[in-house]
């Protein structure tokens, strides 16, 4: 008999890639994957643990599908990902509802494991992390003209507020040859854009060849046919090197866009979430960037209300993020942690006065990302097509300074041969809505 498999992913694009091995390993095993968990037999639900609304989103799906197993033909929910990885065995004993927790180390198994609870049996299996495949077949759940490539696996920082390292265990790089065959095939399949992920991009390489070795990796997948944009998510900033932004620039694939995690502005708050740097340091590292590649743009996070953050030390971020204009930011308060050292610092911030801080970053930031935006207007811009939207009556796509999911998207009318999904064409940038800009394509692009 051939059982259906549903998917529910949650969580960063790092943990979308072990779910599209998952379903790729699943279906080499005779399971049918279906789009519809109404329709499963099983549904694996691949979690997030790293932060507390991470969590919270990951029981409230396991809940959900618990329904659909009284209800439907549902006969089994195995729980993968970061929370079964950090939990173990307190997900079944909270949540008995739950059929299989199946730590990271396990996903090599999945097809065994479906096997056994799908006769009934209940699982929970737990291998060491560093079991975790780094590579395999796919079934991706991007649209087909992009996808994510993830380079490594695990973190060796030791940021005093991040559970990966202890999720996710320490770094571990895949052979540049191993990624560029995984590109080849993805380019082969008409993957145009790759998205370019690990915990810490610019880490990659350092423990398998002694040295970072981004550089040469972005060198390497420059060379391959039908890759048309390579596009840098989660970069460290100590370790932006002067290599890395001569490939930027000088390599016409790998797009003027960086992913850039700063967290924090101030020296004293930098040093106690083990990140080093200070606000001189970073806007000199900005600056650099600015002057070696004009039209970059640079997309950051911070953290407000990080334990012992005054309010002079807050503002004093603000100010700094006002005073650096990013053209992408998000804020987010801090999540407290268990098992992470910041949580058990002293001075820790009410929860209301983390999400007001939190609040006036992004308040601030969206004015100036529509600052930015209006100086757009009257440029021609290369957009990826991405779709229709029928309510507006536009096409839409993103540009090389949006990246899928965490930015925004363009919106254009089109007066002669409408585009495919997938097509680049120019738009002529007429105005910016919302933070968004919107155009008319070129006809003949």
């Amino acid at each position: 008999m051939s059982y259906k498999l549903g998917m529910v992913s949650l969580g960063c694009a790092k943990n979308q890639v072990d779910a599209e091995m998952l379903l790729a390993a699943a279906g080499q095993q005779g399971y049918t994957i279906c789009d519809s968990v109404e329709e499963a037999d099983a549904v694996i639900v691949n979690t997030c643990g790293f932060i507390e609304s991470a969590k919270k989103e990951s029981i409230d799906e396991i809940l959900q599908l618990a329904r659909l197993k009284e209800t439907g033909r549902l006969k089994a929910i195995v729980v993968t990902g970061c929370l079964a990885e950090r939990y173990r065995e307190q997900i079944r004993k909270e949540l008995p509802e739950v059929d299989a927790v199946l730590g990271i180390g396990a996903n090599k198994d999945i097809g065994k494991a479906l096997q056994q609870v799908l006769n009934g049996n209940k699982l929970e299996w737990f291998g060491s992390k560093y079991d975790l495949p780094l590579s395999g077949k796919r079934i991706l759940f991007t649209p087909k003209h992009y996808a994510y490539l993830k380079v490594s696996e695990g973190c060796s920082h030791k940021c005093t507020y991040c559970a990966i390292p202890l999720i996710r265990g320490k770094l571990r790089s895949r052979t540049i040859e191993d990624i560029v065959q995984e590109a080849n095939k993805l380019a082969e399949n008409g993957v145009k854009e790759l998205i370019i992920i690990a915990q810490d991009t610019t880490h990659y390489g350092e423990d398998l060849y002694d040295k970072l070795m981004l550089p040469a990796l972005l060198r390497e997948l420059c060379k391959i046919d039908g890759i048309v944009w390579i596009r840098l998510l989660y970069c460290y900033p100590n370790r932006i090197t002067d290599e890395l932004l001569d490939v930027i620039a000088q390599e016409d694939k790998v797009l003027n866009y960086i992913d850039l995690p700063l967290q924090h502005s101030v020296e004293r708050i930098l040093k106690e979430m083990k990140r080093g740097g200070s606000a001189e340091s970073l806007t000199a590292l900005i600056e650099k960037m600015r002057a070696q590649i004009p039209d970059i743009v640079i997309r950051t996070t911070f953290i407000a209300g990080f334990p012992g953050e005054t309010e002079e030390e807050f503002n004093q971020m603000a100010e700094f993020s006002r005073n650096i204009r990013f053209d992408r930011m998000g804020c987010f308060a801090y999540s407290k942690e268990e098992n992470t050292s910041a949580a058990r610092m002293p001075n820790q911030v009410d929860e209301d006065v983390k999400q007001h801080r939190a609040k006036i970053m992004m308040e601030e930031q969206m004015n100036i990302m529509q600052e930015l935006g209006e100086k757009r207007i009257g440029t021609v811009m290369q957009i990826l097509t991405e779709g229709y939207d029928d309510d507006l009556d536009l096409y839409y796509g993103r540009s090389y300074a949006d990246s899928p999911d965490i930015d925004g998207r363009v919106t254009f009318t089109v007066s002669g041969s409408p585009p495919n999904n997938g097509d680049f064409v120019d738009v002529l940038i007429t105005d910016c809505i919302s933070c968004d800009l919107t155009g008319k394509m070129v006809e003949g692009s």
